[in-house]
């Protein structure tokens, strides 16, 4: 969890800094979305070979270089902040973050015992929104007060997890047998609900982190106290999520979730299209940031239960290819859309399209349990 904790944390406090000061170098709005995007289109591809790489490497080696790749380049963020610069960085460090992300959630499904997967998940999950929650709003502190500070401590705390990556155990997954052509199509299609409805829920939480600093000008404190809001709030999401898939059953939050995250940003959009009290933010935040922490779980869960234990890596693989790409989807996408519509209207149709994906859920799971 200390590992998870560095990790993030240094993801996080860089998650809104790095759009800002593009667009605060003059680049456009669908230039700082892309700064997201391409960190985490390379994070996706990255992904598609980490289980190889635990199955050649172990966790600890695939762990260690990841924490590496994350943090060393973003000290030359201090450099330039223009465009081609910021692209090429921002495309190295999503190659560490696709390792980590990968692996770091298939070790927690390899150490924990089957019966207790939702609330180890969950605890996982507190230890990183633990840390999102002081550094997504500690980033915009720091970049206020000497931008070039903040992206050397940017670059500092992940080389931390390398501390805890020394303790873990040495664990090599063993590669699965091969399914036979039905049963993977049958895995595959199981695969589905759980990818899309992260997809659709991080796409919200691109956009958001990477555009709602840019959205408010003047009001940087206020926003990333309210990104702070959101982490404090996936606590409660994820590990609520957990206890639920554990006690109650699987997949049963989830469809709720997204609502909660339809919800959230709506009442982000509204906040956004005038000057309104911080108090609705904060309210919109915390309401997205439980839907969106019951859905990362819930989904998770989903993914590990369809993969079985000799999948686990790949499980976590395909889970974590939905939330990334669904992450730089959201901001690149909506960093365009806004340019056009502007920020209430774009942040709108992002609150759609988790509504379209608690329905899909809702559906899936009516026909699934006739």
């Amino acid at each position: 969890m200390a590992m998870g904790a560095a990790a993030f944390g240094g993801w996080g406090l860089l998650l809104p800094v790095v759009p800002l000061a593009v667009s605060r170098a003059g680049s456009s709005d669908a230039v700082a979305g892309a700064s997201t995007a391409i960190f985490m289109a390379t994070t996706v591809l990255t992904q598609l070979f980490v289980p190889s790489l635990l199955v050649r490497f172990g966790h600890r080696a695939v762990l260690a270089a990841g924490c590496l790749f994350l943090g060393l380049p973003a000290a030359l963020f201090a450099l330039s902040v223009a465009a081609g610069p910021v692209l090429s960085v921002s495309a190295v460090r999503g190659v560490g973050f696709g390792m980590l992300t990968v692996a770091g959630a298939a070790l927690v499904a390899e150490l924990a015992p089957p019966e207790q997967l939702g609330r180890a998940t969950g605890a996982q999950g507190i230890a990183v929104a633990l840390s999102q929650m002081i550094t997504l709003p500690a980033g915009l502190v720091l970049f206020a007060l000497s931008p070039a500070l903040v992206f050397v401590v940017g670059g500092v705390i992940p080389l931390i997890g390398l501390i805890a990556i020394a303790f873990l155990p040495a664990i090599h997954p063993v590669a699965p047998p091969r399914r036979k052509s039905a049963d993977s199509r049958s895995a595959a299609r199981a695969f589905i609900i759980p990818c899309l409805a992260i997809a659709a829920a991080s796409a919200s939480f691109g956009g958001l982190s990477s555009l709602l600093p840019i959205a408010e000008p003047g009001r940087e404190s206020l926003i990333g106290f309210a990104l702070a809001i959101v982490s404090g709030s996936m606590l409660i999401g994820r590990y609520g999520a957990g206890a639920i898939a554990d006690r109650v059953g699987i997949g049963r939050a989830l469809a709720p979730a997204l609502l909660m995250v339809f919800g959230g940003v709506s009442l982000f959009a509204f906040a956004v299209a005038g000057s309104n009290p911080a108090l609705l933010f904060l309210a919109a935040a915390a309401l997205f940031g439980v839907g969106y922490g019951a859905t990362q779980n819930d989904s998770l869960v989903m993914t590990f239960r369809v993969a079985g234990p000799a999948r686990y890596s790949q499980a976590s693989a395909a889970w974590n290819i939905g939330f990334d790409a669904g992450t730089g989807t959201g901001a690149m996408a909506l960093g365009v859309i806004v340019g056009t519509v502007g920020y209430a209207s774009g942040f709108a149709m992002a609150a759609a399209v988790a509504l379209v994906m608690a329905m899909v859920v809702a559906i899936d799971r009516v026909r699934s349990a006739g």
